[in-house]
């Protein structure tokens, strides 16, 4: 495929305009042209991604690299709806729900607000979790990453690449940064700087090593204002933090049943900036191998026990075979069965509980 690129202006000769074209030697900045080979016709491929300075052309690119205008995602967002309510609104809510997580916006309270109110990174996963549910066949995504911090921008780019590759359609990103490269793992790149075309980026993406400290309960107000619910302190609990070259990324706390037969973990969770790169999975497992092998202060060994209401956790629960599902009450118990304190709070709420139990090393035959 040959792509030829030729946009225009007025050649304007006002004063400034003259004054520049003399000091810098400009003889006209009305036009710029740019021709680039892109041997992607009859490929197999998913992502692909155009990469280059600013006014290199990768918007004119993005433009006619389909041949079809209406491939340039762009969306309006009501200001007087949350973002759940704008994702496939006639789809089906597992699917809103489950694309938000994909893409690593798993913070439930952002789901209820509008896009107006969230911020930067917010945006930009809500914007990927659109395309993830809507599933174009072709979809062209101009200033991927530019508009979040680094940081997000590899892990979001990470949760997309991930996310896109499951719906069966061609998406072409179009970034001024290098260092999502790694992170997404395109299928081919082409680079407006230089004109030089890369097919079938084979490298590895970079690794995420994981620190886990047992900790108290100290950390713990660092990560609770992103955690999906509100709730006591867990009772006689053990608390995990997992760092990233000493940034904590997630928490976790455990406790056990009466009688030590099983361990119960809780509190899970993952710093929105670290959502979607399945931190959150291999933490947890970690620590219930941990609990299995013995490695607590009771040295017995437990299996463990795990409720979540979080949709996208509970499907990711679902697919991991460390796991099997052992409930799914549709409401919470009776008012009577709650503590005198909190009647009438926690007590026949109506609230679909997932429960599982980490089953590695287990003989369920």
């Amino acid at each position: 495929m040959r792509i030829c690129v030729s946009n225009s202006c007025a050649d304007f000769a006002s004063y400034r305009a003259e004054r520049v074209k003399s000091l810098f030697n400009v003889d006209d900045g009305s036009r710029f042209e740019l021709s680039v080979d892109l041997p992607i016709e009859g490929e197999d491929w998913k992502i692909g991604l155009v990469v280059g300075p600013s006014g290199s052309g990768k918007t004119s690119i993005g433009k006619v690299i389909f041949d079809d205008p209406a491939a340039m995602a762009s969306f309006e967002w009501p200001a007087d709806r949350p973002i759940i309510d704008c994702i496939a609104p006639a789809g089906r809510f597992d699917d809103a729900t489950a694309a938000l997580s994909a893409v690593g916006l798993g913070s439930v309270p952002a789901w209820l607000r509008p896009y107006s109110v969230l911020s930067n990174g917010e945006r930009f996963r809500a914007d990927l979790a659109r395309i993830v549910c809507d599933r174009p066949p072709a979809v062209v995504v101009d200033e991927f990453t530019s508009v979040v911090d680094r940081q997000i921008a590899r892990i979001g780019a990470l949760a997309f690449g991930k996310a896109w590759r499951r719906t069966g359609g061609q998406a072409v990103l179009l970034s001024c940064h290098y260092d999502i490269i790694d992170w997404l793992g395109p299928d081919w790149i082409l680079d407006t700087a230089t004109g030089a075309f890369t097919g079938r980026y084979l490298r590895r993406r970079p690794s995420i090593e994981l620190e886990i400290r047992q900790t108290g309960w100290g950390w713990w107000p660092y990560f609770e204002p992103h955690h999906y619910l509100k709730l006591p302190r867990m009772i006689a609990a053990d608390c995990y933090v997992a760092f990233v070259q000493g940034e904590p990324v997630a928490h976790l706390a455990v406790s056990t049943r009466p009688g030590l037969v099983e361990a119960r973990a809780c509190r899970l969770v993952v710093m929105p900036e670290w959502q979607g790169a399945g931190v959150g999975m291999r933490f947890l497992n970690a620590v219930c191998a941990a609990w299995r092998r013995g490695e607590n202060r009771y040295s017995k060994p437990m299996p463990t026990l795990f409720h979540t209401s979080h949709p996208g956790l509970a499907a990711a629960l679902r697919r991991d075979p460390l796991w099997t599902q052992v409930s799914a009450p549709l409401h919470g118990g009776g008012v009577r069965k709650s503590n005198r304190a909190t009647a009438g709070i926690y007590g026949g709420h109506f609230r679909a509980v997932q429960g599982f139990r980490y089953i590695e090393g287990i003989d369920i035959r």
